[in-house]
């Protein structure tokens, strides 16, 4: 079987698979007093349509039986992408260093020759980390897919398989990732606004612009939030089915479409999953931060703030920054997952997609 055979739209029993609404049993499941066998599981997940329970199972043995490749291809991507920013902010500041030095000195005055330069160019390192950014969250959902792929028929995955596939179609999904962040941005942004306007109510003692800043975020957060669920298969569809970015998005809609609710769901669960480990890491992190020092009220602000930012720095910032690296990778590997094991089982519930994992799976072991 080659790398997309099966994964396209229609697979070869067209909608109805051996485990599907109409399966070899009727649609009870049953065929006279004859309990219907087991379906397949040549890998994580049951060749079956999924409950929560196969879905974060098959998510979390995923995770354990192919950490090398799923982690490691996170970690590479994080580690490229750090030196390479590094690298940008180091030669940003090389090339302005004289410009900063005027602007940063005792008694400096700000003006634009020395200005413009430095505004320049950390804005070309924050547009670069921008990129960055993208294109590594991207990679990393694309090598998910690809591991999921092979972990779901139970086929073993090598780094440098992963890597090769993932960056290919790395392109395509970030095209989808931009369209999710637009819309992730747009209650983000309607917050901002309604901050902004509440400084506005304060001032002219109207509440018309807090008014309706406010009813906009009331429609803005749902549209949001079904927009982001209808189109949120479209990084497992360009990965496994090889689809343009617009061809992603499409058959996202097609496969989510009467299921949305389900779908929400479980993603919501899955957030809250990360964001209950997350806490469970912080709360005692902070409870064992060092207590700062007390402030001399002789001392100046900026040897206050100094003592303040030592007391932070040491074994304590190193187990932080630790913790903070493991939990983020953790859930840049977790979420992409579940969406993509839900991804195929809206395939399995719609396209009959079983019986093609179930022949590809029996072909692998003969």
């Amino acid at each position: 079987m080659s790398d997309t055979s099966g994964w396209g739209p229609q697979g070869p029993r067209g909608q109805y698979g051996p485990y599907g609404p109409q399966g070899p049993y009727g649609p009870y499941g049953w065929n006279g007093w004859t309990p219907p066998p087991p379906p397949p599981k040549p890998g994580v997940i049951p060749l079956a349509p999924l409950g929560v329970d196969h879905i974060l199972g098959g998510t979390f043995a995923t995770m354990r039986r192919y950490a090398k490749p799923l982690f490691g291809t996170a970690v590479a991507a994080y580690g490229l992408v750090a030196v390479v920013m590094t690298a940008a902010a180091v030669l940003a500041y090389v090339s302005v260093r004289d410009h900063w030095r005027a602007l940063s000195e005792p008694g400096g005055t700000f003006s634009w020759d020395d200005g413009r330069p430095v505004l320049i160019a950390f804005g070309v390192v924050w547009l670069l980390t921008l990129l960055a950014t993208l294109a590594v969250n991207s990679f990393i959902q694309a090598s998910c897919a690809a591991t999921l792929h092979e972990a779901v028929l139970g086929r073993p995955a090598t780094f440098g398989a992963i890597w090769r596939r993932a960056w290919s179609r790395t392109p395509s999904v970030m095209g989808v990732t931009v369209l999710l962040a637009v819309i992730l941005l747009l209650p983000a942004a309607t917050c901002v606004l309604l901050f902004v306007s509440f400084f506005v109510t304060v001032l002219t003692q109207s509440a018309v612009p807090f008014g309706l800043i406010f009813l906009l975020l009331l429609v803005v957060t749902p549209l949001a939030a079904w927009l982001y669920v209808l189109f949120a298969f479209a990084p497992a569809a360009a990965s496994l089915e090889t689809a343009g970015p617009l061809q992603a998005l499409r058959r996202s809609v097609r496969l989510v479409r009467g299921a949305w609710w389900r779908i929400f769901g479980i993603s919501l669960l899955a957030g809250m999953i990360v964001g209950a480990v997350s806490l469970a890491v912080r709360l005692p992190l902070q409870f064992a931060a060092p207590t700062p020092h007390p402030v001399d009220p002789g001392s100046s602000t900026s040897a206050v703030l100094l003592d303040q930012l030592r007391s932070q720095f040491g074994l304590y910032a190193v187990f932080t920054l630790v913790a903070s690296f493991v939990t983020q990778l953790a859930a840049s590997v977790f979420l992409p997952l579940v969406t993509a094991v839900l991804y195929i089982d809206q395939r399995i519930r719609k396209e009959g997609l079983a019986h093609t994992l179930a022949q590809a799976a029996s072909t692998q072991g003969s």
